[in-house]
């Protein structure tokens, strides 16, 4: 496999990059770093003409003595037994506003992507290169002497504004604590409804909800309201209970001295 990549960057930024393993994680297009593992593994999912396979591997990136970097990785499929395995050499060559990566090596895989088409591959394959080495040149840079200026400058700020804060605690007047005090004892705040009024409201709602669902509007309009809202009967008077508690014996004598008075007449005649 060979492939080329230019990027309008100096080679010596590239070099820098490619020395930092947390830059190189970065410029992997799409890795998901996994908690507590080395800089340049995780997740990675692929995208092949319509299939979306997910890798889980490493890469390691080391110089060699010619000026060029060698890359070697090896991943599996998350789901499934396929590997791909990758040896490559990057070769940074400068041209005329900017510089060539010539990428060449060897891909090995089985499993899933061994079943797509070979140009999807292909493609695929150069489409990661391509935003790797142009990720890897739009990483930004944090020169330490920018991080040194950081404090300085949060500093100025805080010595300018320590003299203005002064006048400000001088004018703050003291002896207005005992009108507030006076002032709450006067108007207390009203007491808030218990937590037990609400539930019974929330459930009385409800349950006016629920035998309203299912009838019709005129049903509802004429029916009589539930809850607190229902009548209230009048209270019974203990005279009327009185009258109704001698009202059954009184008949029962009534009726046995009626059927009496008819036994004797029968009698006579």
């Amino acid at each position: 496999m060979e492939h080329e990549v230019f990027v309008p960057v100096q080679a010596e930024r590239l070099r820098e990059a490619l020395a930092d393993p947390v830059r190189v994680a970065r410029a992997v297009p799409g890795l998901q770093q996994d908690a507590g593992t080395p800089p340049v593994s995780g997740r990675l999912k692929v995208r092949v003409g319509g299939h979306t396979i997910t890798y889980r591997g490493t890469v390691r990136v080391t110089a060699r003595d010619d000026g060029s970097y060698a890359v070697e990785g090896d991943a599996t499929e998350a789901r499934g037994p396929g590997t791909v395995k990758l040896a490559l050499v990057l070769t940074l060559t400068p041209s005329d506003g900017g510089t060539t990566v010539t990428i060449t090596g060897t891909t090995t895989a089985d499993g899933r992507v061994a079943d797509l088409p070979p140009d999807a591959v292909s493609a695929t394959t150069g489409r990661l290169l391509n935003r790797f080495v142009e990720n890897l040149a739009e990483v930004p840079e944090t020169p330490p002497a920018a991080a040194e200026r950081e404090p300085e400058r949060e500093t100025e700020p805080e010595a300018e504004r320590a003299p203005e804060a002064e006048p400000e605690a001088e004018v703050e007047p003291a002896p207005e604590a005992e009108p507030s005090a006076l002032f709450e004892e006067e108007e207390p705040a009203p007491p808030t409804p218990s937590r037990v009024n609400r539930e019974d409201a929330v459930a009385e709602a409800a349950h006016a909800r629920r035998t309203m669902i299912g009838r019709s509007a005129e049903e509802v309009d004429h029916a009589p309201p539930r809850g607190r809202y229902a009548p209230v009967p009048a209270p019974e008077t203990a005279d009327a209970r009185a009258t109704l508690r001698w009202a059954a014996p009184a008949a029962a004598v009534a009726l046995a001295s009626a059927i009496a008075v008819t036994r004797a007449l029968r009698k006579r005649r």
